[in-house]
């Protein structure tokens, strides 16, 4: 089977790289026509570069993030398309970030674009299956084209740097986390947390930067906090390095709409890499993982400071919930499982 990626995504995406390589691992060829012009240029660009692949494989994936990229795909393509989705562009940008007014142009352009888009594909892929959900009833896509593969990531990058190591070793005992800062990962409950447990001897390290970074700094200032650390945004080959520092982790705990369709990247990346992690209990995240996994709260900075110093004081709590977490990513959310599901899928629409 030869499977050609379109569009103008990025490669070295989490959600673009897990399933290029799973494909590989499955024995399927990949072919990529991929362009990052900017504007109206990359549509060219991208007409012009597909005429070399053109009749050369038996179906196309339109990666993440594709959304315009999808009619041109059913343009030049007699072959079946698959979108992968993964994320609604009004959930994300109007209804999670409120990045524009629900009522404006540019929300009715996001809402259009999502049901165009979804509604020419062959097949759509979502994350989770209450992603999936989402889109059948806000979207209108009809249940049996929407499929779910869970998000993974790539294992090559994310693994245990010491195998075997799931003791608490580090003074003062630290907690980690990294973002894009975007409502949804509800680092303002973290924050209010790292005061709680401000006097137990208990470090934070913060990663990255973003939409709500600002607000986030000014309340850590505000709070006076000496036990956390904002660190600047790092490569994606780099965030491991960050994350062996931890002696646990920290997922989500917004309370918007999404983050209860969402399995967060860093979710998968802890577990990988044999980590003890704390998040929301969501829908989302129990399609995945259960209380034997990590530890699953309702997110408050009370709760999330309780969870905090629970694991503190209870080495082998750490212990079994990383090797708990990694067996179930490694089983079920691997690159090559992940692989052989869309391969699968793309198999039975040929």
């Amino acid at each position: 089977m030869r499977i050609l990626y379109f569009g103008s995504y990025d490669r070295d995406y989490a959600r673009n790289r897990v399933l290029i390589k799973g494909l590989k691992k499955n024995g399927v060829e990949v072919l990529e026509c991929q362009d990052g012009s900017p504007g109206l240029k990359k549509f060219l660009n991208l007409y012009k570069k597909h005429k070399a692949f053109k009749n050369k494989y038996d179906a196309m994936v339109v990666g993440f993030l594709g959304h315009v990229i999808v009619p041109l795909a059913k343009v030049v393509s007699r072959k079946p398309v698959i979108f992968d989705a993964f994320v609604s562009l009004y959930d994300s940008n109007v209804a999670d970030r409120k990045l524009v007014p629900r009522h404006s142009l540019k929300a009715w352009y996001y809402r259009f674009l999502d049901r165009f888009s979804m509604n020419l594909a062959d097949i759509v892929l979502f994350d989770t299956n209450e992603h999936v959900n989402y889109a059948v009833e806000k979207i209108g896509l009809k249940k049996e084209k929407v499929k779910r593969v869970f998000g993974g990531t790539d294992d090559a990058v994310f693994y245990p740097r010491e195998p075997g190591k799931t003791e608490v070793s580090s003074n003062p005992f630290t907690v980690h986390f990294h973002g894009s800062f975007i409502p949804l990962q509800g680092i303002d409950c973290i924050i209010k947390s790292a005061k709680l447990v401000e006097e137990d001897g208990v470090r934070f390290n913060i990663v990255g930067d973003g939409q709500t970074y600002p607000e986030i700094r000014k309340l850590a200032a505000d709070l006076n906090l000496k036990n956390l650390n904002f660190i600047n945004r790092v490569e994606y080959d780099r965030l491991p390095e960050h994350i062996d520092k931890g002696d646990i982790c920290l997922g989500i705990f917004g309370k918007t709409g999404k983050a209860k369709r969402v399995i967060p990247n860093k979710v998968y990346e802890y577990a990988a890499m044999k980590k003890a992690i704390v998040t929301s209990d969501t829908p989302a995240v129990r399609e995945l993982f259960d209380d034997r996994d990590m530890v699953l709260i309702r997110p408050t900075p009370e709760n999330l400071a309780s969870a905090i110093t629970g694991l503190k004081n209870n080495p082998a709590l750490i212990k079994s919930f990383s090797e708990n977490a990694h067996r179930k990513v490694k089983s079920l959310a691997s690159p090559e499982v992940l692989g052989k599901e869309l391969k699968n899928i793309i198999q039975k629409i040929l």
